[in-house]
């Protein structure tokens, strides 16, 4: 199996007994072969797209995270509701590919001046729309000033419509380290050497959505249909393992004494 852009535009030309490419004429590509390259990418953002959750896609970790929290961390400041999702992004298409909402942590681990017992707890997701609906006596107590101001410990996570901050409420009173998880979309292959970010024993499900573009191509239906059945097959495994792996005593059905 391959991993390569390379590599994996080969496998599908021989699958289609076509003449595979070679690093020296792979810049140069026409027709089907080009049509072929143009699809493992297409494939790929295919997977992103129905999965973006994937643990390949998850962003590096930053600032000093402990991956059973998140693998972004993000330090608040008391007296401040809102806060950038993804430090440094410019705009939309820089941001990450997507967050998981449900599953945001607060601590005061790490800390400075913080000393056990920690706070450690989970964030209740809460949609602005419902925050404001459900809670509007809770948000004027949080935007309150002066003396008024019941800022404290944050109980939940609120997204902003653009999905490019999150806000907390209460307001936080101090400073609390927010973290969470976060996911990039995948980069476009580009040199033949390029790597595909999915794990090799993947591969499979790239190359089968990418037969199912050739034969839609090549207005085979019968044959676009049994590599769609392939690539949903594929990615139906793969997420039972990555995303919904389950205890062997869930899955066998044997009696054991």
């Amino acid at each position: 199996m391959a991993t390569t852009y390379l590599g994996l535009t080969n496998e599908v030309l021989r699958e289609l007994n076509e003449i595979p490419l070679t690093s020296a004429n792979f810049g140069n590509a026409v027709g089907l072969q080009q049509f072929v390259k143009d699809a493992v990418n297409k494939a790929i953002f295919d997977i992103a797209n129905e999965e973006p959750q994937l643990p390949f896609f998850a962003t590096a970790v930053s600032g000093g995270t402990d991956p059973f929290y998140g693998n972004v961390t993000v330090a608040t400041t008391a007296g401040t509701r809102w806060y950038t999702i993804k430090s440094g992004s410019s705009s939309i298409t820089t941001d990450y590919s997507t967050v998981d909402w449900d599953d945001f942590y607060l601590t005061t681990i790490n800390v400075s001046g913080e000393t056990s017992p920690y706070v450690s707890k989970g964030l209740k997701f809460l949609t602005l729309a419902d925050w404001r609906r459900y809670s509007r006596d809770n948000e004027n107590a949080d935007d309150a000033e002066g003396s008024d101001a019941k800022h404290g410990e944050p109980i939940y996570v609120i997204k902003s419509p653009d999905n490019r901050k999150f806000g907390l409420s209460p307001i936080p009173d101090k400073v609390y380290n927010v973290h969470f998880y976060a996911f990039d979309k995948p980069t476009a292959l580009s040199a033949h050497g390029d790597t595909m970010v999915l794990p090799e024993q993947y591969s499979n499900v790239v190359t089968a959505r990418v037969r199912y573009y050739v034969w839609q191509f090549k207005e085979s239906p019968q044959q676009a249909a049994f590599a769609l059945d392939d690539y949903k097959k594929g990615m139906k495994h793969m997420k039972s393992v990555l995303l919904n792996p389950q205890p062997k005593y869930m899955t066998d059905d044997r009696v054991y004494f």
